[in-house]
């Protein structure tokens, strides 16, 4: 997909996987807008209350959105709750597109039909850590995703 002349606001993952997608966005030939917050994860963090499908953001974008093409990226997607939250808050800014990026999809796990533009893998119900999943903020530096046995 050629993206000559097009802005896209990366918002989402802005780490290894982040910076892969940032790469191949500039090889397009498009301008590349990453959103984040002092250079960590989200720049719109949607957060999930225990228990229920609601979701509240704790902190929103710093640029307007509007009449720009924008691609969420995310690790990880299972309920699909949060990812769908982002992007309906997302277009309701009148973005000209708003697409998803994620690594890895937990089908299984679904509550909600979400759609994934951009897929790495679908992986089973497993607890994954590795290439920035962590458990208790462990495992998060590993160069591979694997499964973690015993929680």
């Amino acid at each position: 997909m050629r993206l000559d002349g097009k802005t896209v606001l990366l918002t989402g993952a802005t780490g290894g996987l982040g910076r892969a997608i940032s790469g191949a966005i500039a090889e397009r030939g498009a301008t590349l807008v990453v959103s984040s917050r002092k250079g960590e994860e989200l720049e719109a963090l949607a957060s999930s209350l225990p228990g229920e499908g609601h979701r509240t953001v704790v902190a929103d974008l710093a640029v307007d959105v509007a009449d720009r093409h924008v691609l969420i990226v995310d690790d990880i997607v299972d309920t699909g709750l949060t990812l769908g939250a982002l992007k309906r808050m997302l277009e309701a800014r009148r973005p000209r597109s708003v697409r998803t990026c994620v690594l890895l999809d937990k089908a299984g796990r679904r509550e909600t039909d979400v759609t994934i533009d951009y897929l790495g893998f679908t992986i089973p119900n497993v607890f994954v850590v590795g290439y920035g999943l962590d458990y208790d903020g462990l495992y998060r530096n590993l160069p591979y995703v694997a499964a973690l046995d015993a929680i």
